[in-house]
């Protein structure tokens, strides 16, 4: 079905817009009608038309947690989810999130579940947030699925702060140890240079290394950023590979200080998320396939799986 963009009003005379499959513009307005929103234009989406907006607002994991605590809270209290929805698009302050509210609404009100309509806003919601939210649609626990999504949003979140503030220490030494090469290799060794030549000494092999490529980083610098980026840009390419990425998951694991912090937040957000899986009424089998797609490591990911494969066969955790 074609896409349509639309602008509308809510009961509380907010204005939404969003981008919606409809049959045609009448189906639109119909679903819209029906889900409390004045429309007030809908226009076909323009094909291969790419909106760049470097200021438009962002849905992030902060505003994904409080939308789910606030879900958890207003199903908990017996309010319809549609009324829930509705109350949450009125009042989110982030806009991008209150229009994927709407979006939200009127996919439940053609008849689609909520894990259904959510997989159209993947920068949003991810497969094991949707993942979550089908299983609570399934047993008919969904308020509690959306309390302890939001429970673990927040460690997640708690986790990458702290791996964050772990990181900066060894990064910032990194830096300043680039800078210093940088400036021994333009300011200092030509000063030692000029000692050397007027004393007309003999010099150590190290030492006539360290002066050539003191001046070939003074006369071909641009040569040097070229290698550099040639570098960079082969590195990002293998990584964007299955097994390159496997190789630099399990690599970045063995560096010194900072792999070590890696892998324990790797492991603590495998054990969480396995935990609310599990929690949640996931078979053993179906939770290790769904965590190995959160855990953000290929390494691992291969790890998980193949502890499926082997309890599949009949082995023991």
């Amino acid at each position: 079905m074609p896409l349509f963009e639309y602008k509308g009003r809510t009961e509380d005379g907010m204005m939404v817009t969003g981008v919606q499959e409809a049959a045609d513009v009448d189906a639109l307005g119909a679903a819209l009608i029906g889900t409390r929103i004045t429309p007030v234009e809908i226009k076909p989406k323009k094909a291969g038309a790419v909106a760049i907006n470097l200021f438009e607002e962002k849905v992030t994991s902060l505003d994904v947690m409080i939308f789910s605590k606030q879900m958890y809270t207003l199903l908990k209290a017996g309010i319809p989810i549609m009324r829930a929805l509705a109350g949450i698009q009125s009042s989110v302050g982030n806009q991008k999130l209150a229009q994927v509210v709407g979006q939200l609404r009127v996919s439940l009100d053609s008849g689609r579940e909520l894990s259904v309509a959510m997989t159209e806003h993947p920068k949003v919601f991810d497969s094991f947030y949707i993942s979550m939210i089908r299983v609570g649609e399934t047993t008919g626990n969904l308020d509690n699925i959306f309390l302890r999504l939001s429970e673990h949003i927040e460690f997640d979140r708690f986790m990458r702060g702290q791996i964050k503030s772990a990181l900066q220490y060894p990064m910032f030494v990194l830096t300043a140890m680039a800078i210093a090469i940088v400036v021994i290799n333009v300011m200092v060794i030509p000063q030692f240079e000029k000692v050397f030549a007027s004393m007309h000494a003999d010099l150590p092999f190290i030492t006539k290394m360290l002066i050539a490529f003191s001046n070939f980083m003074r006369n071909y610098w641009f040569v040097l950023i070229g290698m550099i980026a040639g570098v960079g840009w082969a590195f990002k390419a293998y990584v964007k590979t299955a097994s390159g990425r496997s190789n630099w998951d399990r690599i970045k694991m063995r560096i010194p200080i900072a792999g070590k912090i890696i892998f324990k937040g790797t492991m603590a957000r495998f054990a969480r998320s396995f935990a609310l899986s599990t929690r949640s009424g996931l078979p053993i089998l179906s939770a290790l396939r769904l965590v190995s797609q959160t855990v953000e490591n290929e390494y691992i990911s291969a790890k998980i799986l193949s502890m499926s494969a082997g309890i599949e066969r009949g082995e023991t955790i």
